[in-house]
């Protein structure tokens, strides 16, 4: 009977070892940071990451987009344009998860470019907005300069051009783009894949939790 004793304490000593580390695990990997995404270099001893450069567009409700906008918040981005008869629908519905998921959260907004600049004009994005049913202060739809925005699309490590062969008339990625409160890209994730998407949500969630 001892021994029946020892071998049930033993066991239950082992399952809350095994517990502990799987909670402890488990807190490691919540509590892991994202990785800043680009080259870095060391300037007078310090390292300088990767930093989107500043900008200015306008939105479907002709404001100003610039970096103020986004002071202190996490935004997402994406490149399309509005008659894209491939991957821009699907990408959108993907978008409209993040937006419906962070729609209480003014800690986190969302941003499209246009790279059909001629036909996606203001009053265009307006009525593609309003399609989507989102509101312009959490999510806007933005046309400007376009070699500025194909320029962007590059600090965003992603493509968008013109290009005659390509559906519709342009070649881009449907990649999202996540964006910290310091202009560094912190993750990326297929805008056409759910489950992509899915910890596109959780890695927000975590630079949410750094602070």
């Amino acid at each position: 009977m001892y021994s029946s004793l020892k071998y049930h304490t033993m066991r239950i000593i082992y399952l809350l070892f095994i517990s502990c580390l799987f909670v402890a695990c488990q807190t490691d990997l919540e509590n892991e940071k994202l990785p800043i995404l680009g080259e870095k270099e060391k300037v007078n001893g310090e390292t300088v990451y990767h930093t989107i450069s500043d900008f200015e567009f306008m939105d479907q409700d002709s404001n100003l987009i610039n970096n103020a906008t986004f002071k202190d918040k996490i935004y997402v981005v994406d490149f399309f344009f509005t008659h894209c008869p491939t991957i821009c629908p699907k990408v959108k519905q993907q978008m409209i998860r993040i937006y419906d998921k962070f729609e209480d959260d003014d800690r986190v907004e969302l941003i499209s470019h246009t790279i059909d600049q001629p036909r996606d004009t203001i009053p265009r994005l307006k009525v593609y907005a309003n399609r989507l049913e989102v509101s312009s202060d959490k999510w806007h739809f933005v046309t400007g300069d376009k070699e500025k925005i194909y320029s962007m699309a590059k600090e965003y490590f992603i493509t968008a051009r013109e290009d005659d062969d390509a559906p519709g008339g342009y070649d881009h990625s449907g990649t999202l783009i996540v964006v910290d409160k310091n202009r560094h890209v912190r993750a990326f994730g297929n805008g056409v894949d759910e489950e992509e998407v899915t910890r596109l949500i959780g890695d927000i969630e975590k630079l949410l939790n750094e602070g």
